[in-house]
């Protein structure tokens, strides 16, 4: 029998029925061949040697493909628990998934405690069980096989694992001498495997539950080439440098304290100057777009968040409870905004003439997080959206669509992220139950994203099962100074709460009808956002964003007179910084200066005075030389 493969290009070749993708590849070139690492058929990802014994769309995947590096590392995955296996007999196996650099295992040791010490010799364990090339197989099994397979080998988590499979569902890995309950898909071989590094070690708790027991979590990340794991430790080392919470402290920008709380930040004076020019940026940007600012409580009726489905969905553990003196009165703290926006809207009737009705807040929400998941400013327990609501009517869908994707592209370019793409958000098909609403809500969201989308030209890729309980969405991906993808702006198209909380608006017809709701957050939230402007930027923000722009150094107090007029000479230009009065040597001032990323080091002697000048540093470039002040300020326009 054979069968049609439709690769990319819409090329058409027939192959015999139960060919694999490396078959394929390998009828188009041995090189080719060489470097397959897996392949998406009809839309899955599957292994390369898996037969395939239909008609097919296929895609084939090397290194230089996401899919294929996740692949890689999912392999690699395997390969350290094999490792580990044979040097720690006993140990039981969590879960071990490709992440986004590398991949994690979490490890049950028993009695045993690994270290940092201990990681290098595994490491070498790695590689030489990857030079022995071993096959990954793929091997279905009924579920009371492989209950009685995990039963033998004494693992509880394996066993919880394959209790919610469904039989007929369930899948074997091996390599070499070990066998893991695993989907897949793998690599062809251990070979291509030839550089290793265990990065750090970390607790997690079994399925993230903290009342179940704390196991090991090994993280770990694999090149083809030594070069290449090379390159990676020095981009690490770099990031270590940028860390948010690092610079944060360095540059007085924001502290957490325990006695007010964990995961709770407070921003210092100059990290409250970059947020709030933040907000005033897209503030200003939305009053031109006919947006209006509302100001909403920090707390609600649980009441509300049933209505939303907020509640039902996440559960209890996710709201936090306020104490109120009132019998029968039960308020949560605020864990999202569009709950408290439908109200506003819902306050009083609405006219068609009154839509598209955009309302924006800079609301702070709280939301319980475990400790143990708690990161500087990106993972914290209370935090500020800027976060917007437009009731529209269906008609006015795509248009708001398109100039909230417009908004949100002007932001992110104006903070230096110059390279992003976006991530159409869906529903997964297969998990209806993870959703609110009818199937004709969502199917009219979804083609009112696609739609938007294609009339743009924006690099995008579709993500199943990544959508809002309530609606799809558009994620912005941004890739900061280091390569590192980050999500931050979101729309999200919501036919739902809209019904949820009966909103109505009087149409033409004089009959009512209901709104549609765009939430929409450039910025994400304010918290998350800073941490990664911190790291893409290095802590040297953007001249009309940092807190100080000149700092003026005086070469001896007799010169104090003429820098305070300088000064005031810059504030009238709206060029903010201020004196070193400080009784420090003149190169100690430079360094701390120059250490607190302000753009402009101002140095003031006996020659600036007499020739009524500037002496300007730049702060990572050096001395300028002298300039008249008129020249400095054009100087200084000309880079805002």
């Amino acid at each position: 029998m054979m069968i049609n493969i439709t690769f990319p290009d819409g090329n058409i070749r027939e192959y015999e029925a139960g060919t694999s993708a490396m078959d394929i590849a390998k009828s188009i070139s041995e090189g080719l061949a060489r470097n397959v690492l897996s392949a998406e058929v009809n839309g899955e990802v599957w292994d390369a040697t898996r037969p395939i014994d239909n008609d097919a769309n296929i895609k084939l995947f090397t290194w230089n493909d996401p899919a294929g590096k996740s692949t890689f590392w999912h392999s690699s995955a395997h390969l350290f628990a094999e490792a580990l296996e044979s040097l720690y007999p006993g140990t039981k196996f969590g879960i071990g998934p490709a992440i986004e650099t590398g991949f994690y295992y979490d490890v049950d040791l028993g009695d045993r405690t690994l270290t940092p010490e201990d990681l290098p010799a595994i490491e070498q364990k790695m590689l030489e069980l990857a030079r022995e090339k071993n096959e990954f197989t793929r091997k279905s099994i009924s579920k009371a096989d492989a209950i009685s397979y995990f039963k033998e080998k004494d693992d509880e988590y394996k066993l919880e694992l394959i209790d919610g499979l469904e039989d007929g569902a369930i899948t074997f890995y091996s390599q070499g001498g070990f066998t893991d309950l695993c989907r897949g898909p793998h690599i062809p071989t251990t070979s291509p495997i030839k550089a290793v590094k265990l990065t750090s070690l970390a607790g997690a708790y079994w399925r993230g539950d903290e009342n179940r027991k704390q196991l090991t979590r090994i993280y770990g990340v694999t090149f083809p080439k030594q070069k290449e794991l090379k390159e990676y430790l020095e981009l690490v080392e770099e990031a270590k440098k940028r860390d948010h919470r690092k610079l944060g402290q360095e540059l007085e920008l924001f502290m957490f304290s325990q006695k007010v709380g964990s995961g709770l930040p407070m921003w210092l004076p100059k990290g409250t100057q970059i947020r709030e020019r933040l907000q005033s940026y897209l503030r200003e940007q939305q009053e031109k777009a006919g947006y209006q600012m509302v100001v909403t409580p920090h707390i609600g009726q649980k009441e509300l968040y049933v209505t939303s489905g907020h509640y039902d969905k996440y559960g209890e553990d996710s709201f936090q409870p306020i104490k109120t003196p009132k019998e029968g009165e039960e308020f949560l703290l605020k864990p999202m905004n569009c709950p408290h926006h439908c109200e506003i809207f819902a306050h009083r009737p609405r006219s068609y003439k009154e839509l598209p009705l955009r309302i924006g807040e800079f609301g702070t929400v709280y939301r319980y997080e475990q400790s143990g998941e708690l990161h500087g400013l990106s993972r914290v327990r209370g935090f500020t959206q800027d976060d917007a609501h437009l009731f529209c009517t269906k008609e006015q869908v795509k248009g708001e669509f398109l100039s909230v994707l417009e908004l949100t592209k002007q932001v992110l370019e104006k903070m230096g992220f110059e390279s992003y793409t976006a991530q159409i958000s869906l529903r997964d098909p297969e998990k209806p139950e993870k959703y609110i609403g009818s199937d004709e809500n969502w199917d009219s969201a979804e083609q009112a994203i696609i739609e938007a989308v294609a009339e743009v030209d924006m690099e995008t890729t579709t993500a199943l099962g990544e959508a809002a309980f309530y609606g799809p969405k558009l994620d912005f991906m941004v890739r900061d100074a280091l390569g590192r993808s980050w999500q931050l702006g979101t729309i999200q198209v919501d036919y739902n709460l809209p019904e949820r909380f009966e909103l109505e608006y009087i149409g033409a017809d004089n009959k009512p009808h209901r709104p549609v709701m765009i939430h929409r957050a450039p910025f994400g939230s304010m918290e998350r956002f800073m941490s990664i402007l911190i790291e893409h930027t290095a802590g040297k923000f953007p001249l009309w964003l940092t807190p100080e722009q000149f700092v003026i150094i005086p070469v001896s107090d007799v010169f104090l007179p003429y820098c305070k007029e300088l000064k005031e000479k810059l504030a009238v230009h709206d060029i903010r910084g201020f004196i070193d009065e400080r009784n420090e040597t003149i190169g100690r001032k430079i360094r701390d200066n120059e250490m607190q990323k302000i753009p402009f080091l101002l140095i003031i002697g006996e020659n600036e005075v007499a020739d009524n000048s500037i002496g300007v540093r730049v702060q990572g470039e050096g001395d300028k030389g002298s300039m008249q002040f008129d020249a400095f300020v054009e100087y200084f326009k000309n880079l805002l």
